[in-house]
């Protein structure tokens, strides 16, 4: 039971964190004249998204 609730949050963890890389490494290919079209600061976005997956 312990080691199946480990094994469980850690997987989760570690999807998080997945997640999280694919979202900022999305947010880095932007180049400041497309962050300028779409009117975005790129800190904003990072923290906005780290809001997002981790509360």
């Amino acid at each position: 039971m312990i080691i199946d609730s480990l094994v469980s949050r850690a997987r989760a963890s570690i999807a998080k964190r997945r997640h999280y890389n694919r979202l900022v490494a999305e947010i880095d290919s932007f180049s400041s004249r497309d962050l300028a079209d779409m009117r975005a600061d790129r800190s904003e976005m990072l923290y906005q998204v780290h809001k997002q997956i981790y509360g």
